[in-house]
């Protein structure tokens, strides 16, 4: 018996429809939530300590767990280096909110850097910083 040889017809694709309500990404997720304990009782988190300790005591934090995030990416120890990078960005998050600083300006910062070269990108914060003196 000799094999009929139709093509099945590929079933048309359903549109997926948008969701009303974009996901957060995890880190402007994160934001809003370090964002929510500014003025809480320092007893009642972690964030909200180390926010009523203020913007230096935010930086110290932050660089060391700079320094912790590259201590581990040297050793190469991978769920270390994870776990380092998730504090670094806890830390970074928590200084921007103490600052003011949110989340989609520092998205927008990098936008407008894509697709320039590295090295261009100094030069012209070096030519920047010359002007300011």
């Amino acid at each position: 018996m000799a094999k009929q040889s139709k093509k099945k017809k590929a079933a048309p694709k359903k549109k997926l429809k948008a969701k009303k309500t974009a996901r957060l990404h995890t880190l402007e997720q994160l934001y809003k939530t370090i964002e929510s304990r500014k003025g809480k009782d320092p007893n009642s988190s972690y964030t909200a300590r180390l926010m009523a300790k203020g913007p230096i005591k935010l930086a110290q934090k932050l660089g060391e767990e700079a320094i912790e995030t590259a201590i581990e990416g040297v050793r190469g120890d991978r769920k270390k280096l994870v776990e380092e990078s998730a504090d670094l960005l806890y830390h970074l998050l928590a200084l921007w909110a103490s600052r003011g600083v949110k989340p989609q300006q520092v998205w927008a910062e990098l936008a407008r850097r894509e697709g320039r070269s590295g090295l261009e990108e100094k030069a012209a914060r070096r030519t920047t910083a010359s002007r300011r003196k």
